[in-house]
Parts: structure tokens; C-alpha cells; sequence
């Protein structure tokens, strides 16, 4: 699984510390992390939470991530910026049963955190134990096991329902203001993994029209 890392500019400062969390419990799994940034407060590319949305819904859309860690002070901007968007199931998780359970009852393909709210002595850990309760166990499983079957089902019916409430993300990208999406898509690391990891020639395309 390729897992990107996102932070914006509030939170930036923080993203070596997110990183390193993520990778020690996901590397060992087998999973790989691309690390779009901020990282750090000084970024040329300064993020908005808007931004995060917009940047997460390329990587997911396009194949270039399967999931996205993000977040920004309370989680809660993030979050909904990315669920404004296709293709983006987006949880606002704050600990480990919120991880847990998000996994296996909803299961996304996104979560926001809050790296600002609540971030003080332990954090580091919080992460891990968010992280390994997120990717322990393929998500979708259900919990408790009483309720596999009608979450699962529910599942279902949310990701149609999706289908019928949004557009194709390259209709909605040009109509956004072209300066928003292109800083959305103008850090280091979008620059450095997207090309190479994106399996959706349509919005490749579509990006390289929208950075010129």
C-alpha cells in the first residue's frame, strides 16, 4: 500500500515527527510512505486544509496513494475538505479505537487528525497506536461481529451514493481557482512521487494543464 503523508502549514512543523511514527509501524507491514509534505513552516508551498483536500483527492483519484494521512490543528478542517471532494473517505480520528473503528466500520481511505488539539506529552505515541490500529487488519472487516453484515452493506450503499453525488474530478479541478489548485499540487513532494506513482493518465493529464 502506498500511504502519503500530508500536513499543512499550521501543523507543518510536526510533520517529521508524524513521519516517523508512520513509518515505523507501516514499513514493517510492507507498506510504503510518500511524505507530500509541508515539511516545515518555511515550505515555498504553504497548504491550506483546502488545499488538503484537493491534493488528497488527486493521490487517491489518480492511484498514486491508497490512503492519505493528514490533519491540521483540530482535524476537523482537513477532514471535511477532503469529503468535499470523489473518491474520498475521510475519517477524523483522534485515537486508537477511532482508528480501530473507522478501519473496520467505515472503511476509508483517509483520515485527519488533530495535530494541534490535545498534541502534547505521549503524542508520539498516540500516532503509533493510531497507526497500527488503522493498518493491523484490512479494513471493512465490521466491529463488533454482530454488525459485520449491515455495516458492510451500508458501506455499499454510501460508496453508490457517492457515485450519484459527485463529478468526475477532472470537471471539478479546472472550475476551482487555478492559484488554490495549483498550490494545492506545487510541494516538493508532489513533484518528486506523483508522476511516478500516478495510474490515472486522464488527471495526470489534467495536472499538467492545470501547472502550466
Amino acid at each position: 500500500m502506498k500511504i502519503a503523508l500530508i500536513n499543512e502549514n499550521s501543523q507543518a512543523a510536526k510533520n517529521a515527527v508524524i513521519e516517523k511514527a508512520l513509518k515505523e509501524v507501516v514499513e514493517p507491514m510492507g507498506h510504503e510512505v510518500f511524505n507530500y509534505g509541508m515539511y516545515s513552516s518555511e515550505d515555498k508551498a504553504q497548504l491550506t486544509y483546502v488545499q488538503i483536500g484537493i491534493l488528497a483527492a488527486v493521490l487517491l483519484n489518480s492511484g498514486a496513494a491508497d490512503y492519505v494521512i493528514t490533519g491540521c490543528g483540530t482535524g476537523e478542517g482537513a477532514m471535511l475538505a477532503c469529503n468535499s471532494f470523489p473518491g474520498v473517505i475521510c475519517g477524523h480520528v483522534v485515537d486508537a479505537s477511532d482508528a480501530f473503528m473507522f478501519s473496520q466500520i467505515n472503511d476509508g481511505n483517509a483520515i485527519a487528525m488533530p495535530f494541534a488539539k490535545g498534541f502534547g506529552w505521549g503524542a508520539e505515541l498516540n500516532l503509533k497506536y493510531v497507526f497500527e490500529r488503522l493498518f493491523e487488519k484490512e479494513g471493512g472487516g465490521g466491529y463488533p461481529p454482530e454488525r459485520v453484515v449491515p455495516e458492510q452493506r451500508n458501506k455499499k450503499i454510501l460508496d453508490e451514493v457517492k457515485n450519484h453525488t459527485y463529478r468526475d474530478l477532472c470537471e471539478i479541478l479546472p472550475e476551482l481557482d487555478r492559484e488554490l489548485v495549483k498550490g494545492a499540487l506545487s510541494t516538493e513532494g508532489f513533484a518528486k512521487y506523483f508522476e511516478a506513482n500516478c495510474k490515472d493518465d486522464k488527471i495526470k493529464n489534467c495536472v499538467k494543464e492545470l501547472l502550466k
